[in-house]
């Protein structure tokens, strides 16, 4: 039977798959006439909805000759191959093996060192005014030299304008050209020069063109209260802007953190590791490590706790966190119980979301300020099984350090199940050693006749029957031994014999 062209446009060419939105129900849409029976079947195996638009008919392609039951066949074929993951890509397959985007975990602090915090509705902002001097000190550079330039031209036209109006209230400005009379300010004839000296005033210039009568009491006492202000104004905004200039933060640019933390074995146990260096000649006096583990919980309670931190010893209790930063060095810290990674397998990394935060503190030499450089790693950026790649090396009279191998690492046998389980396997092994050399001490004892000898002499007060007391005479003291401590003694080579079958 022959079929028109109305019955394939209601055929869809393509697959739509769209995500409903929340709180939206999926419904699907049919189209009036029946469709025909595969695209049904194939609908109902996906579980999901199918949509159909009517387009306008397109040239027929290789792919429109197969079958569509062939082609969902196919995709779902494709769907189900296992997809390589390539560290870095920035995407994962769906079900159906269409490439997404994976979802980029919001950083708590740059690399950089830079706190991703914005605090917002806060009312109480007359405290920032009470620590003025702080204040100015934290604001960026554009608006710290807009406040510098503003202090002086305000206050230079503040009392500018006050020199104009005492030399316009005397009547200086109407005797310009009379020489018998004595102004309060000579050479002021508009606000332009008293601007000019009050410029002058303010900055000690003094070119001796205008200057101030003794017939102006006013203006004397108006020129004291200048030059104290002035110089209240010159050690406020100075010392601003010496503070900021020699702030240690741009000491910590040279402070550096490898671009990647590593999970391997070190004396036979897991160890988290990253590497810090110092780029200057000049070093930190007193460097110390810390690290935090970024992490939301939820408490027994029920109460959920956002970006949790959790404590990662890096050598506290042995003395390893204070560093002689002199050339770079590993900072490792041991995955052990105490520690928050100690549950957590190569598999169990992958699906974690947590952050790593590690702060280094010292005092600068040069000035004797202290200085913090922070960095961080998230959980795609802890590589399971690598170890940093060595870069000093031993030159002619000194230790050549290779900077250009700071971040790079190589991989190396690691297991990866947990620390846990690593411990529970060394400590099986350690115990199935132990029994083993217990058991054969017993068979050499039992078996050497020239340690134990049995004797047959007994007395009337001591009958001791050979089955039910074994004796042993060593170094000519007579001793008895129970049959319990024979079946002990049996026993533990038997226990030997059990774990080794096991």
């Amino acid at each position: 039977m022959a079929l028109d062209n109305t019955a394939f446009s209601s055929c869809p060419e393509s697959l739509s798959l769209p995500v409903p939105e929340k709180g939206e129900e999926p419904v699907e849409e049919a189209p009036k006439d029946a469709p025909p029976t595969d695209v049904q079947t194939a609908s109902e195996e996906l579980g999901n909805v199918v949509t159909t638009e009517t387009a306008p008919p397109t040239q027929p392609s290789s792919n429109n000759k197969m079958t569509f039951q062939a082609k969902m066949a196919a995709r779902e074929a494709q769907a189900n191959q296992p997809q390589k993951k390539v560290q870095g890509s920035g995407q994962e397959w769906s079900k159906f093996g269409w490439a997404r985007n994976k979802r980029k975990r919001q950083r708590y602090v740059e690399k950089n060192g830079r706190c991703n915090v914005q605090h917002g509705n806060m009312r109480e902002t007359y405290r920032y005014l009470t620590d003025i001097f702080t204040t100015l000190v934290d604001l960026n550079w554009r608006c710290s030299l807009f406040v510098f330039v503003m202090a002086y031209a305000v206050t230079w036209l503040f009392f500018g304008a006050i020199w104009y109006l005492i030399a316009y209230c005397r009547g200086d400005l109407d005797h310009l050209e009379d020489d018998a009379w004595t102004p309060c300010v000579n050479n002021v004839n508009g606000f332009i020069s008293a601007f000019l000296f009050s410029i002058e005033t303010e900055t000690t210039i003094g070119y001796g063109y205008r200057v101030i009568t003794d017939q102006c009491p006013v203006g004397t006492m108006l020129l004291l209260l200048q030059a104290i202000l002035g110089s209240m104004v010159n050690a406020f905004m100075v010392g601003c802007m010496f503070v900021k200039i020699s702030q240690p933060n741009k000491r910590a640019e040279t402070l550096v953190f490898s671009r990647n933390a590593v999970i391997s074995l070190r004396d036979d146990k897991l160890c988290l590791m990253f590497r810090v260096g110092d780029l200057r000649s000049s070093h930190i006096v007193g460097a110390n490590m810390r690290a935090k583990l970024i992490k939301s919980k939820q408490t027994q309670e029920g109460e959920f706790i956002p970006l949790d931190q959790t404590d990662i010893s890096v050598g506290f209790e042995t003395g390893d966190d204070r560093l002689f930063l002199v050339s770079p060095l590993v900072i490792s810290h041991e995955i052990d119980v105490r520690s928050p990674f100690w549950d957590m397998s190569h598999a169990q990394l992958e699906k974690e979301d947590f952050e790593v935060v590690v702060i280094l503190e010292g005092m600068v030499e040069a000035t004797g300020m202290t200085c913090q450089a922070r960095s961080s790693y998230l959980a795609e950026e802890l590589l399971w099984g690598h170890r940093f790649s060595p870069m000093m090396t031993l030159a002619e009279g000194f230790f050549d350090v290779d900077y250009g191998a700071f971040h790079h690492t190589f991989e190396v046998d690691t297991p990866s199940c947990s620390a846990r389980e690593l411990a529970l396997v060394a400590a099986r092994l350690d115990a199935h050693l132990y029994w083993s050399i217990s058991s054969r001490l017993d068979e050499e004892k039992w078996e050497d006749p020239n340690v134990t000898e049995p004797t047959g002499k007994s007395t009337d007060s001591e009958s001791i029957r050979e089955g039910d007391r074994p004796t042993f005479t060593v170094g000519g003291v007579t001793h008895t031994q129970d049959q319990s401590v024979v079946g002990e003694q049996n026993g533990s080579v038997a226990t030997d014999q059990s774990e080794s079958e096991a």
